[in-house]
């Protein structure tokens, strides 16, 4: 019998299908929709998605897929002037703040700002002797109040406060 030479226009449909509702169907709802049978809809998805029963359907699947991806392939190019449409069209509508965002959008992606964020974090294992005898002294510099309290021994008073006087 042989492969074929051309697709049909069933496997055109059912590839058009599966690359352009990509992640939101089946291959089985794809084969339904491209025209075949229900009963047979999975098997013929299954096929339709084999290389070595169906060549041409896989390289057609193959070359929509990277049509699609050129189509909405982020550049730098692209990014900035889509940008630059947005921040017109906000600008046309009075939205000043999504005109805003979008020229400074525009300005992220061109590298004029840069978001920079620093996490440090460190050991004391790390720390030298010095840096060691630094950091103790100004520990203890910081809590002094706290570790120079003294504890006096005897009976505890209740003081009332304001409060607790006008409710009684």
């Amino acid at each position: 019998m042989g492969l074929p030479k051309r697709l049909t226009e069933m496997q055109k449909r059912f590839a058009e299908y599966i690359v352009f509702h990509e992640g939101r169907t089946t291959g089985a709802d794809a084969a339904i929709a491209a025209g075949y049978s229900e009963k047979r809809a999975r098997v013929e998805a299954s096929e339709l998605q084999n290389p070595r029963l169906s060549p041409l359907v896989v390289q057609y699947i193959g070359a929509l897929r990277e049509e699609k991806l050129r189509k909405y392939e982020v550049t730098y190019d692209k990014h900035v002037a889509e940008l630059g449409k947005i921040r017109e069209e906000a600008l046309k509508k009075g939205a000043f703040s999504a005109a805003t965002n979008a020229e400074k959008n525009r300005g992220m992606a061109a590298g004029l700002y840069i978001d920079r964020k620093i996490i440090k974090t460190g050991k004391l294992e790390e720390l030298s002797e010095e840096q060691l005898e630094l950091k103790m002294k100004k520990i203890l510099e910081d809590y002094a109040p706290i570790l120079n309290a003294k504890q006096i021994e005897g009976e505890a008073l209740d003081i009332p406060n304001k409060k607790t006087k006008e409710k009684v």
